[in-house]
């Protein structure tokens, strides 16, 4: 099974960290972040794809041919700022029905990984006391993925995308259009995917956002605790 890992911006609100490497090879508890975002995939997952831009050739370097014991192949975003969907367009060409799509951003816990990908559609989500700062997840009585609404001022639940979507290549049917920033959102097209596919929400008990250069040590201290 095929991963789908972001890992082209600039990571600019971890500046003057991201200065001199890119976002993904931050590293938090002695490992860079990809590491733990690949090192927490299901066995299943025996080639990944790397979206690069910002200092890309870096990240080739890190990671060559071959990481953790799963094939690397890269795809390179031009529009750096293009968004979320763009940068799945980018990798298009190559995936083979259902795969796993992930934010390289956050450190994820494994066990609820390998749940979604049992799943035929899925996505994770976690709860947040300022649902307003992310994209708010409304779903359907039996569970499933309804919407996702962006940023809404007043959210109708707490219930957030947090990245982590089992999707198939069906998803490329949803041309949805770009934001007023010029971003084509990944979510709207999920949107979309979601009334006809049961898209399964699982809420995931592991996950450290690292955004910010103080989320950092917040995340190690965890990880400390809990022997991870």
């Amino acid at each position: 099974m095929q991963c789908v890992i972001l890992a082209a911006g600039k990571g600019t609100r971890l500046r003057p960290l991201t200065d001199e490497v890119p976002k993904p090879l931050v590293r938090v508890g002695g490992k860079t972040i990809l590491e733990h975002i690949i090192g927490a995939l299901p066995e299943c997952i025996d080639e990944v794809i790397l979206i690069i831009g910002y200092k890309g050739d870096m990240i080739r370097e890190y990671c060559g041919e071959e990481f953790l014991g799963r094939r690397m192949v890269y795809r390179e975003q031009e529009n750096h700022a293009g968004g979320t969907g763009d940068a799945l367009m980018c990798a298009r060409d190559i995936l083979n029905g259902k795969f796993l799509f992930m934010y390289g951003d956050d450190i994820h816990g494994s066990e609820v990984l390998k749940q979604a990908v049992e799943e035929d559609h899925a996505m994770l989500s976690a709860t947040s006391e300022t649902p307003e700062r992310y994209g708010v997840l409304v779903t359907n009585e039996d569970g499933t993925l309804k919407e996702i609404l962006e940023k809404p001022k007043n959210p109708p639940s707490n219930l957030i995308n947090i990245g982590g979507f089992v999707i198939h290549t069906e998803i490329f049917k949803y041309k949805c259009e770009r934001a007023d920033t010029g971003e084509l959102y990944v979510t709207d097209m999920l949107t979309d995917y979601a009334k006809e596919f049961p898209v399964k929400v699982l809420v995931q008990d592991v996950w450290l956002p690292i955004g910010y250069p103080e989320d950092i040590p917040k995340a190690e201290d965890f990880l400390q605790k809990n022997n991870r």
